[in-house]
């Protein structure tokens, strides 16, 4: 499968360049960027063409790994799916609930395979932990924190979609790819307040019976940084194991969900479907912070 790259920031540089090139079963063909002098320097590194014309790009490729921010990724993601081309989106799959509905029929119009690398989804250890958990029946309550220091350290990171939509829109996403497979779907969001910084504290009532708490953030003191996660029910308590194995095997094995995607036409449980319902979440979410 031949696959071309949009964006040339920090996360295309040090995951999706290092694994589509790395990848035995991708092409990796080309790259396009909104600044035509770091598609160059990004494609030079790898020994493929920089495109100044993003639908030369599509029409060159089979698929598209997309390393942009939400709001610029929405709208190029719906074009390429319309050119025939595969997905391997990032997270948030788009900044609005109407956005990632034009993703979302784009795909399913055009009948293209669709993964969003929600990064722990693609960790060995913890993606076969949810699978596990998600056959125990009777769970009561959840809890999961993710906590960057995005903001309160010398991060690449720091970005400015990241400082206008803060830490419900850049780690949400990874608590619910966590939370949903487990607890079902979220019927309600019934409360949403911040914390310290752009720390949101997040209760959901999930169609599985259980309640589960959010604590997100990207303005945690360096020493208090991490992720984790815990089930409490009737089977005891289970605690989301590390994925420790870094972004660019866990993105390799994102482009191996899409390959198989694109070969039977089966929807992997990460498509833009499931992206465009965590978009839902938080939008939901964003609404009682605002009030």
């Amino acid at each position: 499968m031949r696959i071309g790259l949009l964006g040339t920031g920090p996360w295309a540089r040090m995951a999706h360049a290092p694994a589509l090139s790395g990848h035995r079963e991708l092409d990796f063909a080309g790259v396009w960027g909104r600044r035509p002098e770091a598609a160059k320097e990004l494609a030079e590194r790898y020994g493929v063409p920089a495109y100044d014309d993003v639908d030369a790009l599509f029409a060159d490729v089979d698929a598209v790994a997309v390393a942009l921010p939400p709001q610029v990724q929405a709208a190029l993601a719906a074009r390429a799916a319309r050119a025939g081309c595969h997905l391997l989106l990032d997270k948030p799959l788009a900044p609005t609930v109407e956005e990632g509905r034009a993703v979302v029929e784009a795909v399913r119009e055009s009948g293209v395979a669709s993964v969003v690398f929600f990064t722990t989804r693609f960790q060995p250890g913890p993606a076969a932990w949810i699978a596990e958990q998600a056959a125990v029946p009777g769970w009561f309550t959840a809890r999961a924190e993710w906590l960057g220091a995005v903001f309160t350290s010398e991060s690449p990171f720091a970005t400015p979609w990241r400082r206008e939509k803060g830490a419900l829109w850049d780690v949400g996403p990874h608590a619910l790819s966590v939370l949903l497979p487990v607890l079902g779907d979220v019927r309600h969001v019934t409360a949403a307040a911040y914390g310290p910084g752009d720390t949101a504290h997040v209760v959901l009532d999930h169609a599985g019976g259980a309640s589960s708490t959010l604590t997100l953030s990207l303005t945690a003191p360096p020493a208090a940084a991490g992720a984790a996660g815990e089930l409490r029910g009737e089977a005891g308590v289970a605690a989301l194991p590390d994925g420790s194995d870094g972004a660019v095997p866990a993105l390799k094995r994102a482009a191996d969900a899409l390959l198989g995607a694109a070969r039977t036409g089966r929807p992997h449980a990460c498509d833009a479907a499931f992206g465009l319902r965590v978009t839902e979440i938080l939008a939901a979410v964003q609404e009682q912070l605002d009030q």
